[in-house]
Order: structure tokens, then C-alpha cells, then sequence
């Protein structure tokens, strides 16, 4: 689960962090409010015999989070015990493991402990500027190095730092930032909401996003990047940047040992940045709202900066967990079900608990996910594609198992027909909704809305894709090379006490147990909404599996074109 924001949740889905990206919403969500008026009040939930149990979902949960599995993180005797757990569970059912013979695949993992320097300064037209670390500015590294250091490199305000040929927008055009430090705003152009036909309005896209502003910068030479940090656009507060940001994090181990990223990433506060732009002699709010209009050009500033990180590195290989059930027909297509076994650990004690146990943070998921293989594995008959359980590793770290397996597949990418994630189920009991994030990307919101329509629910987009969800879960690196992806699940309104109970339950939820040790099991849960969902995915990838069509993006989505290619089409003139 990735990085939530602090203001009120309009659904579960977002408990999480995890996505967004949706067309077409207004019209989605007029469908969504005329079905919830009609749906019905009942809380009686059928269980058909297809071995999807509140019983071994919770058997599950309370396992994999409980203390003897130590919070779940990477590296350490949690990681064991958990892929062993599922590993055997899989075994259990009577599931193949992957194509080496081995139901782990290694995902090699570089552990970086970096220290900044407690200061950067500015030097430039007039008296430097001392900004400090945490108050003011956050810095770390990707580069697998002992030390890294950024000294008197030049400044420059390049907006928000996207190159999207699609939408005719370069805030490189023309600008050599080799060797130099940019600074860009956070979240893309059509966010600020003067233009509704900008990118997607307000609804995020991956350009707005964190990860990929970093990527762009490495791309254009640049030695470091600074990103902006304002709340209402970041979607979080700046609390959130330095917990994130600060201590030992997990990245993927890469060939060039990180060469090609920027020396030094990092975040700078609002307030910073005004003192910044104040002393380059710039306006700051003019510079901001000519970012959001096309034909911006980028502003050297004038000033030049210098800060390091000295690093601790540690190399291990952490674990994804794969199982498949061969198909009867057609075994060399496969459905994927994804869900993240990792959670953060021990960590610093609350109340005196310092074990992270991650039970609705994703041990829900992985109960889902075991459950959904016995529901397969009970059929009277196989389906015809071969289904595959992947239960991936460093999700709170960055999406690292699912984006390690992406660019490492076991199994082909074009003969993969759809990613179905999950990630912190609902523990509320039943529900009318089914909310995906990302709703109006590809063809599986239809597959989604007949199985729900199965149970009697509505389905909606998420409420909040401003906030860019749709980019925060592992189903996100399966779309990034192209495999349509569904993340779906009862998010925002109760059968028994209505939507207000949910947004209450939410709220509850992230200020006192998102990423905190008191997200551990209870026993006191309704656990039929996480049932419901899982049986409706089920549903899902069982028709999925004894199709012989391949559900594609909806025309507009920028993942649409790498399917394409992915799958020997060639592109339109």
C-alpha cells in the first residue's frame, strides 16, 4: 500500500494508496448514484461451495500478521517465514510452481541507508540561503555508491518537469540541464483545474507522479531534482515526505549500480521554495501559473546549489511467491491474481507495540489470494487458461516485486490476458459498491461490472483520482507494459449503514492504524465484504480464463499503445 493522504477517504480502495486515472467519471458516477438509490438493503450474502470462506480468510489474516511473522519486511526472518507460509499453502492446493521449477522467483534488492548533509545551501545573486534538512528539504539517492554530492550545481525551474508528446507538452523544449539541479512541481498541468481538457483534468496521470518526474530528469542529464511540495496537489502532508524519505529504503538492484539516476532526489516545502524563488529575484506565483499553460519555457534561476548523502548499502535478494494452475486448452495464456505480502516490520514502538503487523496493509490481500487458488483449484473442471498467484515482494517500497517481475516476466507478457490486484480488503462487512480505480482504462471494467451486477452491487470510479491512486499498487507495472489491470473492491458504501458509516470507518482507519502497529487482526471483523470481493474477482478471471478474446485498453488510455506493440500490432499512421 503506498502513501495515503491525511484529508478524508471517500472509499476503501483508497485506503490504500494506490491509484487513479479514470475517463469519463461524471457520467460513471450519475450510473453509480442511480444504482445505489435501488440497491438493495440486505445484508445476507450467499456462499456458494466454491471454497471462498470468511473461515479461511481470517485463518489467513491471522496468520500472516500476527508477531511471529514480525511485520513482513524484506531482509529479514518476517520475509521467510511469510513466502514460506504461502509457498506451502500453495503446495497445499496442489499448484504448480513457476517455469524453473521453484515457486520463488529472486528479486535482487539494494538496501540504502542515506544520511544527508544537514544543510543545503544556495548560493547566488545576493546572501546564500540555508535550508535545512527535514524542515525544509528532504534528499536521498538511487545511485549504489558510498557517497554522492552535488556542489555549486546550477538551478533551474523547469514547471512540472513532463515531456507528454500526446498531450504537445515538453517543459524540456529546448533547455540543457546536464549537470544541473531542476526544480518542478508536484502533480501534472491539468491538476490545477484551469483548463479541464488539459491531460485529464484534474485526475492524475502518470506524469504527475513522483517516480516518474525522477526518471524524466535522469533522461534529460540532469545531476539532481527538487520537487515542490504542496499538500492539496501532493495529496499528502509534508510529515508524509520525511517519514517516506528518511532511514533505510529498498531499491532494485540495477546493472550500472544506479549511474543513470540523478545523483541526488529530494523534496523542498512550499515555503522553502518561495525563499527560493525570492532570492533568484523570480515570482514565484507567476512562474507557477505560467507552468499550467502551454508554451511554457523553462527559467534558469540564477543560483546554485549544494548538498550530500553519504550511503549504507546492503545487497540481498528478497522473494516474489508464483504458483499456477496449468490450463486445460489454452496453457500458454495466463490471468494473473497479484497481491503484496510485505508490510514495514519492526519499527519504532506505539504504545508500546513495534511490531507493524500490516493485517488489513496487505495480509487481506494474500488471504484473498489463497483463497481465490482453492475456488480454482475446486472446479470441477480447469479452466481453460492457466491461471498464475503472484504474491510480490517491496510494495511499501516502491512497487519493487511487481515492477522486478514486469521487467523479468516468467511468463510471457502478450500471452498474458489481465493482472487482477488486491490490496487492503475491506474488514466492514458487505457492501453495495465496487469501486475501481481507474475506471474507464480497459475492457475489465466490464468484466468487473457483470460480476458485480452477479452480487447485486453498483460499480463506481474512485472518488479522489485528483490524487493519482491509480499509479500507487502493483497492478500499476503490469499496465506499464501493457497488461490490462483491474484493482477493484467494495470501497464506500455499506449494505447494512450506508456510505457516511464507511467514510467514518475509513477516516478511523488512517489516523489511527495506516502503517501503524495496531494494524494487526481482529477477530471482532465482518469479514463477508472481503469474501464478496474476493468471489467477485473470482468470477472475473474464471471468465477471463475460458475466453479466447484478450481485453484490451479503452481508446484514450496511454497504456494502450504499448499493448499494442506488445502484441505485434502495428501503430496507426
Amino acid at each position: 500500500m503506498r502513501v495515503l493522504s491525511t484529508a478524508a477517504l471517500a472509499g476503501p480502495a483508497l485506503l490504500l494508496g494506490l491509484l487513479a486515472g479514470c475517463q469519463g467519471n461524471s457520467s460513471t458516477t450519475t450510473t453509480a448514484s442511480s444504482n445505489a438509490a435501488t440497491a438493495p438493503s440486505d445484508t445476507t450474502i450467499t456462499s456458494p461451495p466454491d471454497g471462498i470462506t470468511t473461515a479461511d480468510i481470517g485463518n489467513h489474516i491471522k496468520v500472516l500478521a500476527s508477531d511471529e511473522f514480525q511485520g513482513r519486511k524484506p531482509f529479514t526472518a518476517g520475509e521467510e517465514k511469510a513466502t514460506t507460509y504461502l509457498a506451502d499453502e500453495f503446495k497445499k492446493l496442489g499448484l504448480k510452481p513457476g517455469p524453473d521449477g521453484s515457486y520463488f522467483q529472486n528479486v535482487p534488492l539494494v538496501e540504502i541507508t542515506g544520511t544527508p548533509s544537514s544543510t543545503m545551501q544556495v548560493t547566488g545573486k545576493g546572501q546564500p540561503l540555508t535550508f535545512n534538512y527535514k524542515t525544509d528539504f528532504m534528499a536521498f539517492t538511487e545511485r549504489e555508491v558510498p557517497s554522492v554530492a552535488l556542489k555549486n550545481s546550477e538551478l533551474v525551474f523547469a514547471g512540472y518537469g513532463v515531456v507528454a508528446p500526446e498531450y504537445g507538452w515538453n517543459d524540456y523544449a529546448g533547455l540543457d540541464v546536464k549537470g544541473k539541479t531542476v526544480v518542478v512541481l508536484v502533480n501534472d498541468p491539468g491538476n490545477a483545474g484551469n483548463d479541464t481538457t488539459m491531460f485529464k483534468g484534474k485526475a492524475m496521470t502518470y506524469y504527475g507522479r513522483w517516480m516518474y518526474k525522477y526518471e524524466e530528469a535522469a533522461r534529460q542529464g540532469a545531476a539532481g531534482l527538487l520537487i515542490v511540495h504542496d499538500t492539496k496537489p501532493a495529496a499528502y502532508p509534508w510529515s508524509v515526505v520525511q517519514s517516506s524519505y528518511s532511514g533505510a529504503k529498498l531499491r532494485p538492484q540495477t546493472t550500472d549500480k544506479g549511474a543513470s539516476k540523478c545523483a541526488i532526489e529530494g523534496w523542498i516545502t512550499l515555503d522553502a521554495t518561495k525563499k527560493l524563488f525570492q532570492a533568484a529575484n523570480l515570482n514565484y506565483d507567476q512562474l507557477y501559473a505560467a507552468a499550467n499553460k502551454k508554451g511554457f519555457k523553462a527559467q534558469p534561476m540564477g543560483l546554485t546549489l549544494s548538498v550530500s548523502v553519504e550511503n549504507k548499502l546492503r545487497r540481498r535478494n528478497s522473494k516474489n511467491v508464483v504458483a499456477v494452475l496449468p490450463g486445460a486448452a489454452r496453457a500458454n495464456e495466463y490471468i494473473i491474481y497479484s497481491a503484496h505480502w510485505d508490510h514495514l516490520g519492526i519499527g519504532p514502538a506505539i504504545n508500546g507495540d513495534s511490531i507493524y503487523n500490516g493485517a488489513v496493509d496487505n495480509a487481506s490481500g494474500c488471504a484473498a489470494l489463497l483463497s481465490i487458488a482453492k475456488a480454482f483449484t475446486q472446479l470441477p473442471q480447469p479452466p481453460a487458461r492457466s491461471i498464475v498467484f503472484l504474491a510480490v515482494t517491496g510494495e511499501e517500497q516502491g512497487l519493487l516485486g511487481s515492477g522486478y517481475y514486469a521487467a523479468h516476466p516468467l511468463f510471457p507478457l502478450n500471452k498474458t490476458v489481465a493482472d487482477i490486484n488486491m490490496d487492503a480488503l475491506s474488514s466492514f462487512g458487505p457492501m453495495r459498491d465496487l469501486t475501481v480505480v481507474g475506471l474507464g482504462q480497459s475492457d475489465l471494467d466490464d468484466y468487473a461490472r457483470e460480476a458485480a451486477k452477479e452480487q447485486d452491487r453498483y460499480i463506481q470510479p474512485d472518488a479522489q483520482s485528483e490524487k493519482g491512486f491509480y499509479y500507487r499498487s502493483d497492478h500499476f507495472n503490469f499496465a506499464k507494459v501493457g497488461v490490462p489491470s483491474l484493482y477493484a473492491s467494495g470501497a464506500a458504501d455499506s449494505r447494512a449503514k450506508g456510505k457516511e458509516y464507511i467514510t467514518q470507518q475509513h477516516n478511523e482507519f488512517e489516523e489511527k492504524h495506516y502503517h501503524q502497529p495496531s494494524d494487526e487482526y481482529n477477530p471482532n471483523w465482518d469479514l463477508r465484504g472481503m469474501e464478496q470481493d474476493a468471489r467477485l474477482l473470482f468470477r472475473v478471471g474464471q471468465r477471463l480464463a475460458n475466453e479466447t478474446t484478450f481485453p484490451n485498453w479503452k481508446p484514450g488510455s496511454e497504456f494502450r499503445a504499448i499493448r499494442g506493440k506488445s502484441m505485434g500490432q502495428k501503430p496507426k499512421a
